[in-house]
């Protein structure tokens, strides 16, 4: 099974060919979907305001998007990548052709697949330089090294979306947490595979860190050695100094470290961060090494110390750190204050075999929410639907305030399945161009409070403020000078968030959880951002070789 991509570099025009992959880990042989082969897949190198062209042939089995996770995609919707919301998925032996420029984009992203759980194993990084001549606003490092924190299953991840789904219940666990594809020693058969980095004392090294993981928020931490933020998602922030970093599926985060240590291995460990109540979860660490020259090859590695799976304090610590590096251009005024409550939801069981479909909690079936209603995608992409105006794919009724407010975090229903359950639709919610949104993101109780990573497709928003308990618009404290930049923000567990953007860019926006389970549940809804005038902010018509459904 291959997933075919062609990646045509409008800088270097050279071609890269990009096939599928049969691999052993964890003491087993399978195939799994790839780009070029290559797991995690290639990187794509450029340059702030580049024009990227990517040309995708899909050789695998399944249907297969690509999305550009934090590009901005101005003016290049048709290019974003969710299946069924900016396109039809490209089916097996079909092609397709990306294309979009950074706009004044410059940083560390992702790239991932945008269909069922495929990108369980098809992601990689995007790794977007300064303009020539113009440096990094910190030291410049000796070296940089790409870190993907991911998840890997022995399940092919494609059926087991499936059989999650037919379940009503929960996901399993991932067979392990992987570094760069390896998941070290602490798991069978995996001593040699583990990611190594060799470092000269003294230097200073430029960590790229990405979490390409399907549905767990992870820690990250390096033995004895302080990490510096110097950019999270893409995006230059103050210089902040910590022992651990919390990165949820879909963020990245740029970091420096020094080795100041004496000459050893020492370990980079990535565990869990889970919130919720009750949720099984891999609680196995995985290892790579941060290998001092001079250091014996079989001499043992320090440990690298990880918050307790559900250290909340060490979450807030991390993200109270971060601060944009230059302000001043937040939103001060708001022409749409939306409220969207965020959670859980436990549907009624309707299955004639109820004990296969209905293993949610108290024999219902499991489900997600924004504002209470679950997402369901339509039959045909919403963007083509909208710019074509065909009727009866979707509603433009999403409603900007929960339809009914009661207390959110510590009264929410959870009488399951009774009055824990959501409506369900394609409903999106339209902006006029130019809207300046505030958006206030509601962690809700049902089921249980947990923190959220919400990922807005087509845009950065400052995240302006956040807090525990319900969002209360009297005493919640925003920081309008320097928040930080951010395409997914993790909303704290039992808690809010409160984030900023303008509407300037025409198309069909998807935000979601970046948990692929979430996602599956419906944890998601739709923008529609409307042409603004002229042709600068007017979605061109689709591409020529657009999939069809």
């Amino acid at each position: 099974m291959q997933l075919l991509i062609v990646l045509l570099w409008f800088r270097h025009g050279t071609p890269e060919q990009v096939q599928t992959t049969r691999i052993t880990k964890l003491c087993n042989t399978k195939d799994i979907v790839t780009v070029n082969g290559m797991y995690p897949g290639p990187v794509v190198y450029a340059q702030e305001d580049d024009r990227v062209i990517v040309k995708v042939t899909n050789e695998s089995p399944y249907n297969v998007t690509i999305h550009w996770h934090g590009i901005r995609q101005m003016l290049s919707c048709w290019s974003d990548g969710p299946s069924y919301i900016t396109q039809c998925p490209i089916q097996a032996g079909q092609s397709f052709t990306y294309e979009f420029t950074l706009v004044k984009q410059k940083g560390t992203l992702l790239w991932h697949a945008h269909v069922s759980w495929l990108r369980g194993t098809v992601y990689g990084a995007i790794v977007m330089y300064p303009k020539a001549g113009v440096p990094y606003p910190f030291t410049y490092p000796y070296k940089e090294h790409i870190i993907i924190l991911g998840e890997y299953w022995l399940k092919d991840v494609v059926q087991l979306e499936k059989a999650v789904l037919a379940s009503g219940g929960g996901p399993p666990p991932a067979d392990a947490f992987t570094i760069n594809g390896h998941p070290g020693p602490n798991y069978n058969c995996s001593n040699n595979d583990a990611y190594k980095i060799d470092v000269v004392p003294g230097k200073t090294y430029l960590l790229r860190l990405v979490n390409a993981g399907l549905n767990m928020e992870n820690f990250f931490s390096i033995a004895n050695h302080r990490m510096t933020i110097v950019e999270a998602d893409g995006e230059y922030t103050k210089p902040f100094t910590t022992d651990r970093v919390m990165l949820g599926p879909g963020q990245t985060m740029n970091v420096l470290v020094t080795g100041d240590q004496s000459i050893g291995k020492y370990s980079m460990a990535m565990g869990p961060y889970m919130s919720a109540q009750g949720i099984p979860f891999q609680n196995i660490s995985a290892i790579a090494y941060f290998q001092y020259l001079g250091a014996l090859p079989t001499s043992l590695s320090l440990p690298a110390r990880l918050p307790s799976f559900n250290d909340n304090l060490a979450v807030k610590m991390v993200m109270d750190g971060l601060r944009s590096l230059k302000s001043g251009h937040v939103p001060k005024e708001i022409d749409q204050n939306l409220y969207y409550t965020i959670g859980l939801n436990v549907q009624q069981c309707h299955s004639p075999t109820p004990q296969q479909n209905c293993q949610g909690l108290n024999n219902g079936t499991m489900a997600a929410s924004m504002n209470n209603i679950s997402f369901v995608k339509p039959k045909i992409s919403l963007l083509e639907a909208y710019y074509n105006r065909i009727n009866g794919q979707f509603t433009e009724d999403f409603p900007g305030v929960p339809l009914k407010f009661y207390d959110f975090v510590n009264g929410a229903p959870n009488n399951s399945p009774n009055n824990t359950q959501s409506m369900i639709g394609t409903r999106t919610f339209v902006l006029e161009y130019g809207t300046r949104v505030q958006l206030i993101l509601q962690d809700t109780g049902t089921v249980s409070t947990e923190n959220h990573p919400i990922h807005l497709h087509g845009y950065s928003f400052y995240v302006v403020g956040y807090g525990s308990g319900n969002y209360n618009p009297q005493t919640a404290q925003f920081n309008l000078v320097d928040p930080p930049y951010l395409n997914t923000i993790g909303v704290p567990v039992g808690g809010w968030a409160a984030i900023r953007f303008v509407a300037d860019n025409p198309g069909v926006w998807f935000m979601h959880c970046h948990f692929d389970i979430h996602l599956s549940w419906g944890l998601a809804s739709v923008f529609i951002v409307k042409n603004g005038k002229g042709e600068l902010e007017t979605l061109p018509h689709p591409p020529a070789d657009l999939p069809r459904c």
